[in-house]
């Protein structure tokens, strides 16, 4: 038996008894499962337990062990400024390296695709996550995307097929969890650590730490104070799962996901880059904190024997907000989407009325309304074909107050290829800097501001690889995980 020790809400140490179970891993160790002990050790007895010497294990035969930290929406350039000012000093080590640069995000530059493309190691055609939501194409129901739209295995089961053993923590579109041999605890959408963590006995041991999925970004998007101290109380319960999970070494791979860059960037992004921004004192004293947090990974990491290797990487960039483009309010206005009845909601979609031709989903997505696809629809493919034609035309010249609007205007059908392709959006569009694209249901203008101050981009993605490999997308680095553990990506899906 093996201790971990941490403190709870209240300050008090609480012992933490690890119960091994009946399998082990290529290293040639057995793994663990937290379970939470029935009362608290104090005084002698918990100072002799917890200064057990730690268990010693056999050098990796197979691979080494690779630690992989995810810094959800930190933008290359947004690092490059901040390090250059001497204002996160730890992430300059690793930025001022040869092997740190950006690549790209899989498109739609959303987390829940450029993340589930990481875990799958697969792009978006192969797993089947296209964006937050998804429309029921009969019952034209909206849903948001989780685990269970997710296609294919897991680099964590490819990896517990070949006997390597994972640790992940806080890895978004991961939830409801399915049961694995590795530990697993999901982050958003998922809103609560029921469902979302494996074995789920660890759920009762990071409630005790105070542990949460998500900062409460509905009330900090109108109070900048309440969301900056939210996140810095999520930071903080992540470093306490990180101090619990880590040290016993019990592992091949171990992920370590922080969201809350990607939080700061949509309510207080041009506090990041405006010198004289109201909230940049307060938001750089966030990204201290975060900074600091950094630093406990690469120390962690730095102690770790060789052979090792680490990874970083953004899943997406981003940039300060200068509009939201709601894409189906031009759709109106030119006759292509008809709505049978006011919108409960902006995400009405069952609103939309066989009229349709051509509707938008978050965040520039757009769907052909034909009948081969939608219970609704009454576009035949030949016709669809055409309107696809006069869409990209006429959205490529979009302008608003002389400036230009879209950047790229994709058709799925060449962005997208595997087994889900077809569930992809007809065009997927890409925005110039500062237009966030919408899909929204009942708006009364097509331009707008809604609070939000920081949009996705597809470029200037955070990346580095202490290897040096020439990974270019979230696809490509998780196909860099298993081809470290001697796994054929081309065996995903199969």
């Amino acid at each position: 038996m093996a201790v971990h020790d941490y403190a709870n809400p209240a300050g008090s140490l609480t012992t933490v008894c690890i119960v091994r179970i009946a399998f082990k891993s290529a290293r040639g160790k057995a793994h663990f499962i937290p379970k939470k002990s029935l009362s608290p050790l104090s005084g002698r007895l918990f100072q002799r337990l917890v200064n057990r010497p730690a268990p010693c294990y056999t050098p990796s035969m197979h691979a080494p062990r690779l630690v992989f930290l995810g810094l959800d929406g930190l933008p290359w350039s947004v690092a490059q400024g901040l390090c250059a000012q001497g204002l996160l000093p730890n992430l300059a080590t690793i930025v001022d390296s040869p092997h740190c640069r950006a690549i790209s995000a899989e498109l739609p530059e959303l987390s829940p695709v450029n993340w589930t493309s990481l875990f799958t190691a697969s792009q978006p055609g192969e797993h089947g996550v296209f964006g937050f939501t998804r429309m029921d194409p009969h019952s034209y129901e909206l849903h948001f995307t989780d685990f269970t739209h997710v296609h294919g295995p897991t680099i964590f089961e490819r990896l517990t097929d070949r006997g390597f053993f994972a640790k992940v923590v806080n890895m978004p579109n991961l939830a409801p969890v399915r049961a694995m041999q590795a530990l697993l605890v999901a982050g958003f959408p998922a809103q609560t650590l029921e469902g979302a963590v494996h074995p789920p006995a660890l759920g009762g041991i990071l409630a005790d730490i105070g542990y949460t999925i998500e900062a409460d970004t509905v009330r900090g998007a109108t109070d900048p104070a309440f969301l900056l101290e939210d996140l810095h109380r999520t930071l903080a319960c992540r470093r306490r799962a990180l101090d619990m999970l880590w040290p016993d070494l019990a592992w091949d791979l171990f992920f370590f996901v922080l969201t809350e860059t990607d939080r700061l960037g949509h309510f207080l992004f041009p506090a990041l880059v405006e010198p004289y921004h109201p909230w940049r004192s307060e938001a750089l004293r966030f990204m201290t904190a975060w900074d600091a947090l950094i630093g406990h990974v690469l120390a962690r990491y730095h102690d770790l024997p060789d052979p090792k290797r680490l990874l970083i990487m953004a899943d997406h960039g981003f940039t300060t907000l200068e509009q939201e483009v709601d894409l189906n309010f031009w759709l109106r206005e030119a006759g292509l989407l008809h709505l049978s009845r006011q919108p409960g909601s902006e995400w009405d979609t069952q609103a939309i009325s066989p009229a349709t031709r051509a509707f938008a989903l978050d965040p520039g997505r757009i769907y052909l309304h034909t009948k081969e696809r939608f219970g609704r629809g009454r576009l035949s493919r030949t016709e669809a074909d055409l309107l696809c034609a006069d869409l990209t035309r006429a959205l490529s010249g979009l302008t608003w107050q002389g400036r230009k609007v879209i950047r790229h205007v994709h058709r799925g059908r060449d962005l997208y290829h595997g087994a889900q392709a077809h569930l992809a959006p007809d065009l997927v569009l890409v925005p110039q800097p500062g237009f966030d694209l919408k899909g929204k249901f009942g708006r009364t203008g097509m331009y707008g501001h809604f609070g939000r101050q920081g949009m996705h981009t597809a470029d200037d993605v955070f990346f580095y690889d202490s290897r040096g490999h020439a990974a270019r997308t979230p696809t490509e680095v998780g196909q860099e995980i298993l081809d470290q553990f001697g796994i054929p990506a081309s065996t995903l899906g199969a």
